[in-house]
């Protein structure tokens, strides 16, 4: 920690490696060529009926759809057509992923940060931001609150850009979460799978995180439109060069050792009908190169920060209706995607938009350095990014869900059984991976139910398991006695049992 001796702006300058950039473009061009897009959506004619069949049966088939494709489903206004593209797109996600959610907890180690985006709270002349970041023994203590009192097997790993908590920091705190083992009422808490919110880096030093344990690498190009990330993003920062941040997942994917990238867009930036088409693009030029496309998408809308005034008078507001919209069309045009609502949205949205194709959602979340440890939930918008829409615990969102229809999986056995990468995408794309993660989220979740459910929330929970366990003995009868007998090792105290 602090091993760097670098000031800042020399630190900025090495940081970009140029041919890291040039190697991926195409006669020197990169793989958003505005002019096409926004030619794309010029056209606002109606589509009929029967083509927008044909996409959604293209996309039930579980087959990315083409950039003309996602164009005309963003032109549908028909009430009766959107109500198809809905039940579609969720019908989509029962066949891919079932009706499993997954939950994880963002963990903001540093809110140091040498960038200067306007819509940032933690943007570099944002003076009224309390600055800090986690010693090793403070990670700790994080973990241990989200693993042994809430009971997150998932955390997000949320870093800043700055010289001090470069990557050795990145290293070390990874595996500081790993660490942590902290007992509950019948186990052990721990964190099963890290992954990381974080900067561009370099394929080096990419290298190095996937060697510690990194779970799935999420950047966000924030915005793919060139100008509006231009004017945003201003060109003396290491944020400002657009190329380096757009192919952070080409590098990432080029070091072997990364598999799993999680593509996204801040929305409110920029048209967020161009957004949707960028994103697209993105995961296309993804599996056209690497065979890998985007292990998740997420979509978060822009939001109140502390000093921040771009944030209240942006144009580019996306309204509800168009957010449900968006989430409709990206679940159609990524079929294979893990697709995160997150807690910027109020409950009441992410209880609309979760139906609509979404898989994973974060609880109990803090997005303050240092916030879980704290005796509060309460928000301090000097001490966080932005401020959430939706703070409701762990507990209570779970017990939402199972009253949903939707069983919780906790379950990270894919990943350790190297169903990653180009080979869960065949898996998913085929079906055959919801058949493991059934099972694992029926034990997972009879885990996390004995170790941290409120008694009303097991009473649902358990309502959720007994529809599961009966699902599983007439659709995979094959499995189910395997199944059976680990079931009861977990009631009998046994932990991590996985398929």
């Amino acid at each position: 920690m602090n091993k760097t001796s670098l000031d800042d702006k020399t630190w900025t300058q090495q940081r970009i490696i140029d041919d890291q950039i040039s190697r991926y473009l195409d006669n020197g061009k990169d793989f958003i060529d505005d002019a096409v897009l926004d030619a794309l959506l010029e056209d606002r004619t109606a589509p009929d009926r029967k083509r927008v069949e044909d996409i959604l049966a293209k996309s039930l088939s579980v087959e990315t759809l083409s950039p003309e494709e996602a164009a005309c489903l963003l032109r549908v206004d028909d009430p009766e057509l959107l109500d198809r593209m809905k039940e579609t797109g969720a019908a989509v996600k029962r066949k891919v992923y079932d009706n499993r959610i997954v939950t994880f907890a963002p963990m903001y180690l540093s809110n140091h940060c040498v960038n200067n985006c306007a819509y940032c709270g933690l943007r570099r002349e944002n003076t009224v931001i309390e600055r800090r970041a986690l010693t090793l023994d403070e990670v700790k203590q994080e973990a241990a609150v989200l693993a042994g009192q809430i009971g997150h097997k998932r955390v997000i790993a949320v870093y800043g850009e700055h010289p001090s908590y470069d990557i050795d920091y990145m290293v070390d705190s990874i595996r500081a979460i790993y660490d942590v083992k902290v007992p509950t009422r019948r186990g052990m808490g721990e964190i099963r799978r890290v992954n990381v919110n974080a900067a561009p880096l370099s394929i080096e030093h990419l290298k190095i995180l996937g060697e510690a344990g990194l779970g799935t690498y999420q950047v966000f190009q924030e915005t793919y439109h060139h100008q509006t990330y231009s004017r945003i993003h201003p060109a003396n920062t290491l944020k400002g060069n657009y190329r380096w941040r757009l192919y952070a997942m080409h590098r990432a994917l080029e070091t072997g050792v990364i598999d799993d990238v999680g593509l996204g867009v801040l929305f409110g930036l920029a048209d967020w009908r161009f957004e949707v088409i960028g994103l697209l693009l993105h995961n296309i030029e993804l599996e056209k190169r690497f065979g890998i496309g985007a292990h998740t998408l997420s979509f978060p809308r822009v939001e109140p920060a502390a000093n921040t005034p771009y944030t209240s008078r942006s144009s580019r507001r996306v309204s509800d209706a168009d957010f449900k919209k968006l989430v409709t069309v990206l679940r159609l045009a990524v079929p294979h995607a893990g697709m995160i609502v997150t807690a910027r949205e109020n409950a009441d949205i992410r209880r609309q938009v979760l139906p609509l194709g979404c898989t994973q959602t974060d609880a109990s979340t803090r997005i303050g350095v240092g916030a879980y440890g704290e005796d509060t939930a309460r928000q301090v918008g000097e001490k966080q990014q932005f401020l959430l829409g939706d703070t409701r615990s762990l507990d209570d969102v779970v017990r939402e869900l199972a009253e949903m229809g939707s069983i919780t999986s906790f379950c990270t056995a894919g990943y350790r059984c190297g169903r990653t990468g180009r080979c869960i995408m065949e898996l998913l794309r085929s079906g055959a991976e919801g058949k493991f993660c059934k099972m694992n989220a029926v034990l997972t979740f009879r885990e996390w139910l004995d170790d941290f459910a409120t008694p009303a929330t097991k009473t649902a929970g358990e309502k959720i398991l007994a529809v599961e366990l009966d699902q599983i003995k007439h659709k995979m009868p094959s499995s189910y006695p395997r199944l059976l007998e680990s079931y009861r090792r977990i009631v009998a105290g046994e932990r991590d049992i996985y398929f």
